[in-house]
């Protein structure tokens, strides 16, 4: 076997904890400027800092299993040998072009230390500019791959497909109808997935909107809406979809995609507010966001936790402000708002506060979920008690996290792993419907 030696970058390790155990057949270095890195993060209370407290205590239950011999390079089952470099001050630098006073440099310091030693080395960093300089220098280097899925190969939620007149016809009278499911884009799934929609169209303009029923094998009717929900009505085919994911009470995880206009955040409320306040299904909405700034971060917020989360959840408030007053009057909305929020049964939160609370019966939004790793949405997700519905709302061509992509972030990959669940659904929204001038600014933009 051929083996090559993988160097990680911090920014790995905080990413995905587990990451050390997922380079099967071959070894793994840890440099010691790593472990300082490390060692800065972890005495954060957020994901970050669980992250490099988990790496730093598996470090160290190898070290004690193994009587302390990770310098020299210690196996664990996979066939994988973990090893801690550490680069004598006196180890000659002088052909290293890079400055070695920053962190970054010193791990390319290291990785070209181990190729110059005779080692097939990959350096492995979320930071494209460190894969940068590596590859200058000749050494090969790599983005973090083990959670990445592709985007632009995403399961959309729904197909489009055309159908006779006469198929149409009889999934009106009996309610039910089998379909063969064509895959919606090259390499896409040739199966139906649960709670995956599609609108059945004729040459003749006969349409029909269906969702398939995992358990019956068929394509069964949308709920109906006999009304608008807070003022709202759905205003395309994808809004439909994600309203009826919305409104049912045996899907209990729903991601809604789609750039900005579309109503994501807009149809989570609307319908929130329906199974709360009209309906008592669940007993308060919960609204989180990751705290992550765009453009400039305007620093240090004074006042309560409540004073600092309201700047941040200015979104959620105006959408919910929309909402009273569309569907009152001004004057009856502005007191229908009032009540909302004295009533108690609204909370916002930052997604740093949710870790180790229990939440049952909840109606969950996470909104902008893009920003979150797929390891802090792990820890949103497993949040959820008994009777709670969690919807995640974001755009992954819209990310701020400086080390996620549109393939690497939460929403991304967990449509990618629950596609096939039946408590899963999903909808990417297309269609901008806040405005013209929205529309337009997202297309040509």
């Amino acid at each position: 076997m051929n083996r090559k030696t993988y160097v990680l970058d911090t920014n790995v390790l905080l990413h995905d904890p587990d990451a050390i155990q997922k380079f099967r057949g071959n070894d793994v270095v840890v440099p010691m400027v790593v472990l300082e890195e490390l060692d800065g993060f972890k005495k954060l209370t957020d994901e970050l800092g669980n992250n490099a407290r988990q790496v730093i205590r598996f470090l160290d239950n190898l070290i004690q299993q193994r009587q302390g011999e990770v310098r020299r390079g210690i196996s664990i089952p996979g066939e994988i040998n973990i090893q801690v470099t550490v680069e004598s001050r006196n180890t000659d630098n002088k052909k290293f072009p890079l400055p070695l006073d920053r962190g970054s440099n010193k791990i390319v310091w290291a990785a070209a230390h181990l190729q110059d030693a005779g080692r097939k080395v990959v350096l492995v960093s979320k930071d494209t500019l460190v894969r940068v300089k590596a590859e200058s220098l000749g050494i090969e280097a790599q983005d973090y791959e083990s959670l990445k899925h592709s985007y632009d190969k995403m399961y959309r939620g729904y197909r489009k497909l055309a159908v006779t007149k006469r198929e149409i016809d009889e999934f009106y009278r009996d309610g039910r109808i089998v379909l063969n499911a064509p895959p919606t884009i090259p390499g896409g799934d040739a199966d139906w997935m649960p709670n995956e929609y599609c609108m059945m169209t004729s040459p003749e303009n006969s349409s029909a909107v269906c969702r398939y029923d995992a358990k019956s094998g068929q394509m069964v009717p949308l709920l109906p809406l006999q009304k608008d929900i807070w003022g709202v009505l759905p205003m395309n085919f994808e809004q439909r979809c994600a309203m009826d994911l919305l409104l049912r009470d045996d899907i209990k995880l729903i991601t809604m995609i789609g750039r900005a206009g579309t109503g994501k955040t807009l149809l989570a409320l609307a319908a929130g507010l329906r199974k709360v306040f009209d309906e008592g299904v669940y007993s308060r909405i919960l609204v989180s966001r990751p705290i992550v700034p765009l453009g400039k971060d305007i620093g240090y917020l004074p006042g309560t936790k409540e004073e600092k989360l309201y700047h941040w959840m200015q979104p959620i408030y105006d959408n919910l402000e929309f909402l009273c007053h569309s569907s009152s009057n001004a004057s009856v909305g502005e007191e229908t708002q009032k009540w909302i929020m004295e009533s108690k049964k609204i909370e916002m939160e930052a997604v740093t506060f949710i870790r180790g609370r229990s939440l049952p019966k909840i109606y969950m939004i996470i909104d902008e979920a893009q920003n979150l790793t797929p390891h802090e949405l792990k820890t949103v997700i497993s949040r959820a008690g008994q009777g709670t519905k969690v919807i995640l709302t974001g755009d992954p061509t819209q990310i701020d996290n400086p080390y996620l992509d549109k393939d690497s972030n939460a929403l991304t990959f967990l449509v990618s792993k629950f596609k096939d669940q039946e408590v899963f659904g999903h909808v990417f929204l297309e269609r901008t419907e806040r405005s013209e001038l929205a529309a337009l600014a997202a297309e040509i933009l």
